[in-house]
């Protein structure tokens, strides 16, 4: 014989499913994961916080100035500079090496040559991967911007940097996206995948660049460069 339940609530909570207690702590979890999801935004993408510029020990210091020094600059100052100056201009017989041409800087001593700068430091982070150099970056809205005027956006940005079969450099675009949203090639002007170098710069810098460059490849987490004999 079939039975009846004897409290009518108690058949009419089972068979409409969630309780009173369950549906408020589901709209309870709702409304923190909406309210997290909305301060995450922000912080992250319409007010960031500025970057934090990268910096290195004495002796990564001294290998990058080392580095730098093969490629005939001098990003160094004060009394160490000049210390090192007087090493370098001691009598030496010359000579070259293939090993000098071959120069290699860490994702980390770029970093850290763009904090040297006031302008970039808190602006502008690289990352390298295989083939592709990414770079975050905080650009400050105008004052008479009509919206959001002097807040600070944050955009994200995509290159392929190598050298084609002729070993002439390609720098392509791969994307921009705008506090985290993917921005329409249509809206880029078509530029996705687009030789940036040979469409406005194949001449000038980038082509005695190219004649002296015999090497060139982003790779995880390093730029390496080698220059022609």
């Amino acid at each position: 014989m079939r039975q009846f339940p004897s409290n009518p609530g108690q058949a009419q909570s089972r068979q409409g499913g969630f309780s009173g207690v369950q549906l408020l702590l589901m709209l309870l979890l709702t409304v923190l994961l909406s309210v997290g999801a909305s301060f995450f935004i922000i912080r992250t993408y319409i007010f960031p916080a500025p970057l934090t510029p990268v910096t290195l020990s004495a002796k990564e210091q001294q290998r990058l100035e080392h580095k730098l020094g093969r490629l005939g600059w001098q990003g160094e100052a004060g009394p160490r500079a000049a210390a090192n100056a007087e090493e370098d201009f001691a009598p030496e017989a010359y000579s070259e090496s293939d090993a000098a041409r071959r120069v290699t800087f860490s994702e980390k001593e770029v970093n850290a040559m763009i904090g040297r700068s006031p302008d970039f430091a808190h602006r502008i982070a690289i990352d390298f991967a295989d083939n592709l150099a990414s770079a975050k970056i905080l650009l400050p809205i105008p004052q008479d911007f009509p919206i959001m005027a002097g807040q600070i956006l944050r955009v994200n940005a995509g290159l392929d940097i190598h050298l084609d079969r002729h070993r002439r450099p390609v720098v392509a675009l791969v994307g921009v996206s705008l506090m985290g949203v993917p921005i329409p090639n249509a809206w880029l002007g078509n530029m996705k995948n687009v030789n940036l170098v040979s469409e406005f710069g194949d001449r000038g810098f980038w082509n005695t660049f190219a004649d002296g460059v015999e090497d060139l490849q982003i790779r995880d987490g390093e730029l390496y460069i080698k220059l022609r004999r």
